[in-house]
Formats: structure tokens, C-alpha cells, sequence
């Protein structure tokens, strides 16, 4: 059985979680832009709630929903909703996004209705993957999920000043900003991670918003300097969260 992880000011049962807590999803919690003060924010396929769960911490968002499709991750991620301090601002959808798409942007839908910052930390492998675990390799297949459906569904239920910021792999960066535009999801801020200076870039973060800019943003994030010794930057991005930062 898989222990608690502690953080600073919350912590996150994972045991019945197929996807557990891992570098990608506390990066993108602590990467995403929240200087526009979202009032709104949207978590699509939230497994443990950890990225909600840091952007409570770090906004003061009144309205942070999540997404998850599997059953006993949706549990998991709402009783780690309900144990933590923001409570109150935080709340899981138990379905598909693409349910919840159809279900949410209509017509009649206001601006106002809208989320002004989405997050997600998709599943991306491409190919097929077999570990044995129906749920782990169901959450890490992009097949559940695939980049079009993601991109479309983040520019309906992004609000015209929002921002939808996601991590995926850095092969994947190109192809996934030239479909992006097909939605008329444009790039503002990239930032290309590295395990360390010697390795090759392996996760690109990516904030879009709709309207083109004449300014992205680009950057490089190294984590160790050594095993186990971390970066400054990595250091910055994540202090307020892990214990030994």
C-alpha cells in the first residue's frame, strides 16, 4: 500500500490511485500561471487532486473544480479535497471530459461560466503500454485522452482572457502547439525540463491563451545538479510545497 505524501500544508492519500504523485504533476502545480488571479480554475483528470490541492495553496481562487474519469481515483482525489484546509473552495466531477464538455459548454453558456485557468496533466503515451494494471496503463495512454479532445475541449471552457497550461513530453511539443492553433489556443510561456544539465530535455510545460503573442516566453528548467542535489530553480519552483525544499 502506497503511504500518504506529506507536503508543507496539505497531505495526499494515493493507495487507490493508479497514477501516483510524480515529479509532472508537482511542476505543473507549481508552474502555472496564476498572475491573472483566476477566480475560476479547472483540473482535467485530477487523479489525486495534487495539482488543485497547490493551486488552492497558492491562489485564492474561489472555484477549483476537477475532472476524473476513474472511479476510485475520483474518490480518492474528493477525500483528499475534504481533508485539506481549502475544503470549501474545491470539488470533483466524477466524469469524462468529454461528457462534461458537451455537458458544460453550450450556447447558453455566459462568459462568466467560464474557467479562467485550466490545468491538466494529461496521459500521454502514444504507443500501447501493458503494465499489468488496467487503471495505471488506462491513465497513462493518451488513448483516453487524446490531445485534439483535450485542446478542443480546453478552448470551449476557456474564458477569453484565460489560460490552459499542461505538461507533456518534449517530443510531443511541436505537433501539440501546431494543433493547439487549429483551436485557436496560442503559446505564451514554455519551459523545457531537463533531469540535469547532461540530459536531454524530456517535459515541456506549456501556458497557451487565445489570443496570439508577440512575446513567448521560453526557458530552460534543469532539476539536479546531482542525484538528490537540486537545482536553484527547481528549488524556487517547488519550496513552498516539499517538506525537505
Amino acid at each position: 500500500m502506497s503511504k500518504p505524501f506529506t507536503f508543507k500544508q496539505f497531505t495526499i492519500a494515493q493507495d487507490r490511485c493508479a497514477m501516483k504523485i510524480g515529479t509532472d504533476g508537482v511542476l505543473l502545480g507549481a508552474w502555472a500561471s496564476i498572475d491573472h488571479n483566476p477566480y475560476s480554475i479547472l483540473d482535467i483528470g485530477s487523479g489525486t487532486g495534487i495539482i488543485s490541492l497547490m493551486l488552492a495553496q497558492r491562489s485564492i481562487a474561489d472555484n477549483i473544480e476537477a475532472i476524473e474519469l476513474d472511479d476510485a481515483a475520483y474518490e480518492q482525489c474528493t477525500e483528499n479535497f475534504e481533508a485539506s484546509t481549502w475544503a470549501d473552495r474545491l470539488f470533483c466531477f466524477h466524469a469524462g471530459f468529454d461528457e462534461f464538455v458537451d455537458e458544460y459548454a453550450t450556447d447558453e453558456t455566459d462568459e462568466d461560466e467560464l474557467y479562467d485557468l485550466i490545468v491538466s496533466n494529461p496521459p500521454f503515451y502514444a504507443e500501447d503500454v501493458t503494465s499489468g494494471n488496467e487503471a495505471r496503463d488506462n491513465a497513462r495512454q493518451n488513448t483516453s485522452l487524446p490531445f485534439n479532445e483535450l485542446l478542443s475541449g480546453a478552448s470551449k471552457l476557456l474564458s477569453k482572457n484565460g489560460i490552459f497550461s499542461t505538461i507533456i513530453p518534449f517530443k510531443e511539443e511541436e505537433e501539440f502547439v501546431k494543433l493547439a492553433a487549429t483551436f485557436q489556443l496560442f503559446p505564451k510561456r514554455i519551459t523545457r525540463v531537463k533531469g540535469n544539465a547532461n540530459a536531454e530535455v524530456k517535459r515541456s510545460l506549456l501556458e497557451f491563451t487565445k489570443k496570439p503573442s508577440s512575446n513567448l516566453k521560453t526557458e530552460e528548467l534543469v532539476i539536479e545538479k546531482d542525484r538528490h542535489v537540486y537545482t536553484e530553480g527547481y528549488i524556487n519552483l517547488t519550496k513552498d510545497f516539499y517538506l525537505k525544499m
